[in-house]
């Protein structure tokens, strides 16, 4: 009988280590592409104000659960399709800041013209999917879309230093698209909803910056803190936090104890916006105010959707 030969088993181990690494690999590069944290912080407050228009138009989940998905998921694809574009653009400035160097545009791991059709098309395709919205939906996402893509990736971001103020319009439509999907966003809560990510994007964005500031002078990029120094950074930030202290109270439908916990959270933020006047180390202070700022929109939508509940409410 002739001897059949076999592979050694070892053979077998690096080849599955090796497609496990692969896989890891693949991964890892699409959480980079898509801005995986970014992406699932701005899907948040869609479902947010798609619950509260819910809540405020008495309806029942139960009867819109096919609505809810095709609006999340068109939402979805719409940031993503803009988040794609904007590393496709940007790739000479995030091969010269270190935060932003593993991105596939970078490394090469996917071509540039790859890219681009992967963020053409699911913009593309997402507007074809909220189109099984409303008009207003969609209206809404596009202006996102384009604030983000075309007026903060394309125009501000190389030239002016405003270009957070730009950005931020882009990330506050989020809970209008999300509302609209059921009734009109012409209504007082989501147009707070509205200010209230607008202005906290100010903060949380010149915080990032500050922690960033050499990458950002480096890569040519305007951002506050290169051009007019953190002692001003510091000072826009209390303000714009400072701004944000009146609006849980035209939100008082939502509950008293959502009115409370805000309120206690945005009194906390100012402190420490204040206490960053006298601090030595600006950066490692910039850094709480960055974890702060993720914590905060965090429990905000979270627990918006808590105080809505039935069984809570």
């Amino acid at each position: 009988m002739d001897k059949v030969e076999t592979a050694p088993s070892h053979q077998f181990v690096n080849s599955n280590q090796a497609n496990k690494h692969t896989i890891a690999s693949l991964f890892f590069d699409l959480k980079e592409l898509f801005k995986g944290i970014v992406l699932v912080s701005n899907v948040l407050p869609v479902f947010a104000g798609f619950w509260l228009a819910l809540y405020f138009t008495n309806a029942s989940i139960a009867d819109y659960w096919g609505l809810m998905l095709v609006t999340l998921i068109g939402s979805m694809f719409v940031m993503a399709g803009a988040l794609v574009l904007n590393n496709w653009y940007e790739v000479d400035l995030d091969t010269a800041m270190k935060r932003t160097e593993n991105r596939p545009t970078v490394t090469g791991s996917f071509s540039l013209n790859t890219v681009l059709a992967i963020g053409i098309s699911l913009s593309v395709l997402g507007f074809i999917v909220l189109s099984f919205t409303t008009l207003e939906s969609i209206v809404y996402a596009f202006i996102g879309w384009f604030t983000y893509v075309v007026l903060y990736t394309f125009w501000t971001k190389r030239k002016y230093a405003m270009n957070t103020i730009i950005g931020s319009v882009s990330g506050a439509v989020t809970p209008l698209i999300g509302w609209a999907a059921i009734d009109s966003a012409f209504h007082v809560v989501p147009i707070v909803l509205f200010l209230l990510m607008f202005i906290w994007q100010v903060p949380h964005t010149f915080s990032i910056a500050m922690k960033r500031y050499d990458e950002y002078k480096a890569a040519g990029v305007p951002m506050h803190p290169v051009v007019y120094g953190f002692a001003s950074t510091k000072r826009q930030i209390f303000v714009y936090i400072a701004c944000l202290l009146p609006l849980p109270f035209y939100l008082t439908e939502i509950g008293t104890p959502f009115v409370v916990l805000i309120t206690l959270m945005n009194v906390g933020w100012l402190a420490l916006a204040i206490r960053g006047f006298f601090v030595k180390n600006d950066v490692k202070w910039s850094r709480v105010i960055f974890v702060y700022s993720l914590s905060y929109l965090t429990i905000f939508f979270l627990f918006i959707i808590v105080a809505t509940t039935p069984m809570f409410s």
